[in-house]
């Protein structure tokens, strides 16, 4: 067990999280999305995330400390359900953003390739595939994300939805697309419209992006 503290320590005080670049200005994404969303969601939603991580990881590393000593885990047990929402958030805005890309860069461009004849094989076609994304992510009970994944022990995609933060990965799948249907993504645009939302987004999809993460996903070694 103390073995385990120290490395674990060593780590966290070795790294900080941080926003990761946008790959677009705020206003690029109009008007599916508005310049006034883009920069609130990414400036203040997504910055929180980053810094209540890093903060979790801080008091981490201190609980590690009390751990050590009275080798009582209940500190470290407390905290990791703010690692797992803040981490959660981090990842999956991180992913969200590279999968759009305004229209003058591509964005609702579907390529001709390995993905698209995927999709159209493990849905039947592209359009099956849009109905039922949007369906069950429009569906979602409060806050949460749609996601296209990859599941490398069926080797096929599969459409899911996580509740709130909760990232793809304990699915069981690797993540492709994901779809933020937190009232932060659209509500000062689309109102209580989550559908509009969702329907509109597709003409910003960088699917370029997405068949980049489906090669390495479907090229990866199953453990």
């Amino acid at each position: 067990m103390h073995i385990f503290f120290k490395l674990q320590g060593v780590f966290f005080m070795a790294f900080k999280y941080q926003l990761p670049p946008l790959p677009y200005d705020f206003g690029d994404l109009e008007p599916v999305i508005s310049a006034e969303i883009m920069n609130l969601h990414y400036t203040k939603h997504h910055q929180t995330y980053v810094n209540n991580l890093n903060k979790a990881l801080e008091q981490y590393e201190e609980a590690q400390g009390k751990a050590e000593k009275s080798n009582d885990p209940t500190d470290l047990i407390a905290l990791q359900s703010a690692i797992k929402f803040n981490g959660g958030g981090h990842i999956n805005h991180s992913i969200f953003w590279t999968n759009l890309a305004p229209k003058s860069q591509g964005g609702g461009t579907v390529p001709d390739g390995d993905l698209q004849n995927a999709i159209k094989k493990d849905f039947d076609s592209w359009e099956k595939f849009i109905e039922e994304f949007s369906a069950r992510t429009v569906a979602i009970q409060g806050s949460g994300w749609g996601w296209l994944g990859y599941c490398k022990q069926h080797h096929r995609l599969q459409i899911t939805t996580c509740e709130n933060q909760d990232p793809l990965s304990p699915k069981g799948l690797i993540p492709l697309l994901g779809i933020d249907v937190w009232e932060h993504a659209y509500y000062l645009q689309y109102k209580n419209v989550r559908a509009e939302y969702v329907k509109n987004i597709w003409e910003i999809v960088n699917w370029k992006n997405v068949e980049e993460r489906y090669k390495l996903a479907s090229a990866a070694k199953t453990t």
